[in-house]
């Protein structure tokens, strides 16, 4: 690791009127810059490539007993710092070392507040500091975001349901693209929030090293501006009865968080880019987070798991009933050895959801324990949260009995302090017992995956189980996904439907559930999301009827070396090329509409590669499980021309000779 400090006259510069005192924050290459004003009130603006795209924005926060950043602020001391450094993912979601390189200015009150900023070259963020000697009561914080006019943007506005408040989400929305102003102080939104300027820059708005307090909702002003909103503490809930029972919040507190007065607050983060096709690889959410707290991850293994919920265990051409049974999982276990899979997931059902030690009698846990072991296959753990809390230790030592290395907990669907905290406890247990976890019903990431790399994956998205009941998952809604939920950290989509429709034919049937995509959209999924963990969600028994494209599937890494987006345009299309060691993989996904491309080959390293393409076939805009695989030799600096069907997608694999 290398760090190298410059003399501050390179990172800033600072000018001093009788009105006002401003200072200038650049990022490394200069084409980025925050000015400061720290008079009366902290306000700050952002320019790209010297046009401004943040006018003037509030920062305060407010504690108890009548203190707050803006009272009395009084600028003491200012410094500064250069960062250039590699950081070496512990999971490498997108690549293995990631440069992290930024400029640092850190501002100290006389009240004892403080606030520091970062500029990257695809990026800026700041967070606040205090230093108080005794516990703190946070009451109110002020993140206030004014764009320019005519700024659009794709929110994920929250659906408030009649028994909740705003704050209680799953954390799956569609993206309609606002204009800004049109976003009245009723209509929420969790973060990333993606903008674009007048001027095409766009502004993906998120937070990072989210600890100990609230996540940020966004909120609409009626204005260009978005307000920071955040949950107050819960001092009542209620537990709210069915299927899958959950707490909810009747109570809040007049506070956000009761805190330690000495700390750093989350990163309120601005990512940047000049083109599509700059966001997707966009990790800065993942640098600006606290390194990781576990020590040894030697036993952190990615790979590919099966799940049976979104199919309803609809198996055929099987000699037994199929369903939540011992059968139908050892079936599972056949499947996943037989196609590359590292693991099965028993989801929802093989236990009661209140109590995790009264298993489904369908289910003898003893012999697909010892059936998993003998074919070299992990078995993995659905719980109910609110049960997993209650049930911890007991229930981790239950699992690591049987030999069971990842577990998912589910409805979770808040982020307010206390909940935050959840998230820690549980992923600090997990480590414990050397389990990786995997949240549903969650808020995405937030770079909580570079601190505790044991949680692998999250959902925080609208994704594939939607086709079971709605016809929400679109392809255009695919293809906003890595502009948007992905710049939080890894998605569990759960791709890889083999019931395929085109939006016309497209009907939401549980138990028989379709893509309103192609095919190969699909399997192109494995390529372009992020998901160290990738779960294959289609009917087995289906894939065994096609075992050349299973084997296709089964043969892809879920971690990488390099990505490289080739391609790209928000909603409509995204091409993302992978590397993992000598071998490369490209992933290629339209919205709904048509789309041809051609493949440059030069950013491969010389040299013949093995080519196995899957894409569309001819009829797929008619029968959308059409697809052909096609395979051949290539050199670097070829290309290849790929129709896409709407909705349709790609994938070639190439193997270094």
């Amino acid at each position: 690791m290398k760090r190298f400090f410059l003399p501050w006259v390179a990172i800033f510069t600072g000018f001093i009127t009788n009105a006002q005192q401003k200072l200038r924050l650049l990022s490394p290459d200069k084409t980025i810059r925050i000015e400061i004003q720290t008079v009366n009130r902290l306000s700050y603006s952002v320019f790209v490539d010297d046009k401004k795209i943040l006018n003037e924005s509030e920062i305060d926060m407010k504690l108890a007993g009548d203190k707050s950043l803006s009272r009395d602020m009084k600028l003491i001391k200012k410094s500064s710092r250069s960062v250039h450094e590699t950081i070496v993912a512990e999971v490498p979601v997108s690549r293995k070392n990631i440069p992290d390189k930024f400029n640092e200015l850190s501002l100290q009150f006389k009240n004892r507040f403080a606030v520091i900023f970062r500029a990257y070259d695809d990026g800026i963020s700041y967070r606040i500091s205090t230093s108080f000697n005794d516990s703190i009561i946070v009451s109110q914080e002020t993140a206030y975001l004014q764009f320019t006019q005519k700024t659009y943007a794709y929110v994920p506005l929250i659906q408030k349901r009649e028994d909740r408040d705003i704050f209680h989400t799953s954390f799956e929305e569609l993206y309609p693209y606002r204009i800004l102003d049109s976003l009245s102080d009723k209509d929420y939104m969790y973060s990333p929030v993606l903008l674009k300027t007048p001027d095409g820059i766009f502004v993906a708005l998120t937070e990072s090293d989210l600890v100990d307090y609230p996540g940020m909702f966004l909120r609409g002003t009626g204005t260009d501006a978005l307000q920071g909103a955040f949950a107050a503490f819960p001092l009542e809930e209620r537990m709210v009865d069915g299927d899958y029972p959950e707490m909810v919040v009747s109570k809040r507190a007049d506070y956000l968080a009761k805190t330690k007065g000495n700390r750093n607050f989350p990163w309120r983060v601005l990512l940047i880019a000049r083109q599509d096709k700059d966001l997707p690889a966009n990790d800065l959410v993942y640098r600006l987070a606290s390194p990781s707290t576990i020590k040894e991850t030697g036993w952190i293994h990615p790979g590919k798991c099966t799940d049976e919920w979104i199919i309803d265990i609809n198996l055929f051409h099987v000699p037994f009933r199929s369903g939540i049974n011992t059968e139908s999982y050892k079936y599972y276990i056949d499947f996943a050895k037989r196609f590359g899979f590292n693991r099965i997931m028993m989801d929802a059902g093989w236990s009661d959801t209140r109590d995790l030690f009264k298993i489904n009698p369908q289910i003898n846990m003893d012999t697909l324990v010892a059936y998993a072991k003998m074919r070299g296959i992990g078995i993995s753990m659905w719980t109910l949260s609110m049960t997993l809390d209650h049930q911890l230790d007991s229930a981790l030592k239950q699992f690591k009995r049987w030999g069971v290395d990842f577990i998912m907990t589910d409805f979770i669907d808040r982020d307010d302090q206390k909940t935050v905290n959840f998230y820690k406890k549980i992923a600090e247990a997990c480590a414990k017992e050397k389990i990786m976890i995997m949240f549903h019903g969650a808020y995405p990431p937030k770079g909580f995956n570079r601190t505790y790399p044991n949680n692998i994956t999250r959902e925080g998205v609208l994704g594939s189980e939607y086709n079971a009941w709605s016809d929400k998952s679109t392809a255009a809604h695919n293809c906003t996904i890595p502009f948007t939920r992905m710049l939080a950290g890894p998605l569990d989509y759960e791709p890889g439907l083999l019931d395929n429709a085109t939006p016309k034919m497209f009907r939401p049937i549980w138990g028989k559930v379709m893509s309103q995509t192609t095919r190969c959209q699909q399997l192109a999924m494995f390529i372009v999301y992020d998901n160290p963990m990738q779960i294959f969600s289609g009917n087995p028994s289906q894939g065994w009827m096609e075992p050349e494209f299973m084997d296709l599937l089964g043969s892809f890494p879920t971690v990488w070396d390099t990505t490289i987006i080739l391609q790209a345009k928000v909603a409509e299309q995204i091409i993302t090329a992978r590397c993992n060691g000598n071998n490369w993989y490209i992933g290629g996904m339209a919205g709904g509409k048509a789309y041809d491309c051609v493949i440059d080959f030069s950013f491969l390293p010389s040299g013949k590669y093995k080519v196995t393409v899957c894409h569309d076939g001819i009829n797929s805009d008619r029968n959308a499980m059409d697809y052909i695989i096609e395979k051949s030799l290539l050199e670097s600096g070829s290309s290849m021309p790929i129709h896409l069907a709407p909705g349709g997608g790609f994938v070639v694999r190439l193997l270094k000779e």
